[in-house]
């Protein structure tokens, strides 16, 4: 996957992801129109879909609501990257479907830049500054969960072979 990047502090928490006044909703479409509203109102309306984020530390730190990889994977971001994801949002992330990616240094990565994810080779490569990053490749039990959409797209999936 390759993008166009958008940067963000540390502690970005699920309520700066996707406010809590619009939880009155599941429906994910509903739930993007609002992405980061809080943090940059006009993130939605300057973003494209395939971008990427780039955050500090701690993203996803807050509530354990399943709505904001749900709000971001809709909204069209195509990854994060941070130095550390709070432990409950990295676990909810994978099990909708939005690839999640730990790297120390991320703070190098500027906003505007082009960066370029090879999650088989556990390689970042930021186009715009021509530096490449290594990083942990995803587990592949993980990765299944993500190329499938997620873990109810995944479990459907696993039903339907068995049927």
């Amino acid at each position: 996957m390759q993008g166009k990047v958008w940067k963000f502090g540390d502690n970005i928490d699920t309520d700066l992801i996707i406010a809590a006044r619009y939880l009155n909703t599941s429906d994910a479409s509903e739930l993007a129109k609002h992405v980061m509203e809080d943090e940059d109102p006009e993130f939605v309306s300057k973003m494209s879909p395939g971008d990427i984020i780039v955050a500090g530390e701690n993203f996803g730190c807050g509530s354990s609501r399943e709505h904001a990889p749900i709000a971001l994977k809709e909204a069209g971001v195509a990854a994060v990257i941070a130095p550390t994801f709070a432990r409950i949002f990295y676990r909810n992330a994978f099990n909708m479907g939005l690839p999640i990616f730990e790297l120390k240094e991320s703070n190098e990565i500027k906003e505007g830049d082009t960066v370029r994810i090879d999650m088989e080779e556990g390689v970042i490569i930021n186009v715009s500054q021509a530096k490449t990053y290594k990083f942990s490749p995803i587990p592949e039990f993980m990765q299944e969960l993500v190329d499938a959409g997620g873990l109810i797209a995944f479990a459907k999936k696993e039903i339907a072979q068995k049927v």
